[in-house]
């Protein structure tokens, strides 16, 4: 069933095109994602969907009752409320039904009233959305129901216009960048609760892993052209990269044509024939086309970097808290050259406070840094850029210099660094605020590693940026040769970019793991099993009342002993194998069916390591019990 077509719409700035005459539909089941540039309008357009803008040209057809909401990047809630006021305060008649028994229940005296409310409550099936109300509000940490809106934070006025959508339980929900101010928990949870809702969503999102398991269908909007896959994250790249082949063989055919027709118009008599003019416009058509560049660049910076000493930073028991709530304990640390670090856990447990730290920016309540002399930190926060009214992009990297220094004695100006940074000569005497969140960010980004930096410190660098401009981030901190700190809710970049990790799992605890993330939800995971398989046989064992029970624990048998090391084999080669398939997907020459057969063959290695993995702990248990 059709719920909302989109017709001919378009929308500029002044001279700025952002799309002209794009159309699509969205039907009801469907899970979009809308892909593009920072700047190509992807904000406009939901915003048009949502009707809170109006286009140019074209309309938006919807079905009759359509009942949608919209979880803006920055949303609209109103200040004198609390928490659970902007809740009920959202027009949804089972809220209400809700707020009215919870009120009964709290004056027990009026049984009438009571009986009245429990009825209402059966009569609108509201006891599984009561369920459901908690269990979001629980795992969006919405626990202060109280709290005034005008004294929460960003990130929570965030989740809570999040929980207003979801609970809203539209036909519709259109979401702009639904992952940003959410910790990892919350995001694979969002992840659990969209794929099992029979909901239809059309979003914009850059988390990567977001998008290859919740939609079905991604659009791309490029250079004004709308495409249309029928799939997920993997499906998209395979099917893009395909795409990309064809039009590069059709390039270089249009270009030999070129050459010909160039050859032709040469040598071609003064006198215009009917059919000589009519070749004359095929030739300035194929021209154009045959001149045709795509519009992506790639950023190629050879900073010259100031050399590491051999004492970076050293952290000497520190210690950090605010009032009773502890974030750093006796915490100790030296880092050594080119570590690259993930941090992760829930919000609140400390990590951009452990970054003021180590910046200088805050101090510790106890303990002791040691600074290495050669130190140069980059440090790239969540406020982003302060922008100065009437200042244009050039002007902000003017501010440090018109040229900048390369390595081997060589320099680039300040318009060619942009130019790396994807900002065009046109777009570089923009103002500064007339610039998308995300093209913000990119500057942001571009005036934090021009400094040459030796010891880089990213807080949540990915929020709104583009994939484009996040593989183009990621290429370069790949080469980065200097120590790198990364607080990402980004799982896919993480996986990239990162060695280990300091695992805040609050009151001061930080683990140091070493792995990326998806090795630490493995490693996770497998603890879980092993702790429910101790409690098993802890219960099993308890039961038993005989004395040879108690005296003589399990033990292997010799066909498991067998198979415990055979284990230990099987996991050591699949780990070599998988270690050998992700180097194969660093080779440039790889076509969209190679990469394809690639990620098959990593998801099959994965799953046969977790299930090995799991029945090595199960054995391990045992041997060791």
């Amino acid at each position: 069933m059709n719920l909302l077509t989109v017709e001919n719409i378009s929308k500029s700035f002044g001279e700025l095109v952002l799309f002209s005459e794009i159309s699509f539909g969205i039907n009801q089941g469907q899970k979009i994602a809308l892909v593009a540039k920072n700047g190509s309008g992807k904000t406009s357009i939901l915003n048009i969907i949502a009707g809170n803008d109006e286009p140019e040209t074209g309309q938006i057809t919807k079905r009759k009752g359509l009942k949608l909401s919209y979880l803006e990047q920055e949303p609209n809630l109103d200040n004198s409320l609390t928490v659970e006021e902007s809740i009920f305060d959202s027009g949804n008649a089972v809220l209400k039904v809700i707020a009215t028994y919870e009120n009964a229940v709290l004056r027990p005296e009026d049984a009438d009233n009571y009986q009245k409310a429990f009825e209402a409550m059966d009569r609108h099936h509201a006891w599984d959305f009561e369920t459901l109300y908690k269990q979001i509000l629980f795992k969006l940490n919405l626990t202060d129901l109280e709290a005034k809106v005008s004294t929460l934070s960003g990130g929570q006025k965030k989740r809570l216009a999040l929980a207003i959508a979801l609970l809203n339980k539209p036909d519709l929900l259109i979401l702009d960048e639904p992952t940003n101010h959410l910790d990892l928990e919350m995001i694979e949870w969002l992840e659990e609760f969209f794929s099992k809702e029979n909901i239809t969503l059309f979003m914009v999102t850059h988390d990567r892993y977001f998008l290859e398991r919740v939609c079905n269908e991604i659009i791309e909007l490029e250079n004004n052209q709308l495409y249309s896959y029928k799939g997920n994250y993997s499906y998209y790249l395979d099917k893009r990269g395909a795409r990309l082949e064809r039009e590069a063989v059709e390039q270089h055919k249009t270009k030999l044509l070129f050459k010909k027709e160039l050859d032709w118009m040469r040598r071609q008599p003064k006198a215009r024939t009917t059919k000589s003019k009519s070749r004359i416009a095929d030739f300035n058509q194929i021209k154009d086309s045959a001149n045709r560049r795509r519009l992506e660049h790639q950023v190629q910076l050879e900073l010259n970097m100031e050399r590491l000493g051999s004492k970076i930073v050293e952290l000497h028991n520190v210690s950090k808290a605010f009032g009773e709530k502890i974030l750093l304990h006796k915490f100790n640390y030296s880092f050594i050259k080119g570590e690259r670090i993930g941090i992760i856990g829930k919000n609140g447990t400390g990590k951009s406070t452990f970054l003021q730290i180590i910046t200088g920016r805050d101090k510790a309540d106890a303990g002791k840094i040691v600074m290495g002399e050669t130190i140069k930190f980059g440090y790239y926060t969540q406020k982003g850029i302060a922008i100065k009214e009437g200042q244009k992009v050039i002007d902000v990297i003017r501010e440090f210099g018109d040229f900048i220094p390369l390595k081997k004695g060589r320099q680039i100006s300040a318009q060619q660094l942009l130019e790396r940074f994807l900002f065009d000569r046109k777009k570089q005497y923009d103002f500064v605020e007339k610039l998308s969140g995300g093209e913000r960010k990119r500057l942001y980004l571009c005036t934090v590693l021009i400094q040459n930096p030796n010891f880089l410190i990213l807080d949540e660098p990915t929020n709104d940026l583009d994939i484009i401009t996040l593989n183009v981030l990621e290429s370069f901190l790949l080469d980065f040769p200097g120590c790198l700190i990364v607080v990402s809710h980004d799982r896919y970049f993480m996986d990239k970019i990162v060695d280990h990790l300091f695992v805040f799992k609050g009151d001061g605890e930080i683990e140091d793991f070493p792995g990326n993330y998806s090795d630490y939800r493995i490693y996770e995971s497998s603890q879980t099993i092993e702790k429910r398989e101790a409690k098993d046989n802890q219960k099993e064992s308890s039961s038993k009342t005989s004395w040879k029970d108690k005296k003589e624990p399990k033990k292997l048998s010799y066909l498991e002993q067998k198979e415990f090391k055979q284990l230990e084999r099987e996991i050591e080669k699949l780990e070599n194998e998988k270690a050998q398939i992700q180097l194969k997907f660093s080779d440039p020459s790889l076509d969209g069916e190679q990469i394809n057969e690639l990620s098959i063959a990593l998801g099959d290695l994965q799953n046969s390591i977790a299930q090995k993995t799991e029945r090595w702990f199960e054995l391990s248990s045992i041997a060791e019990g």
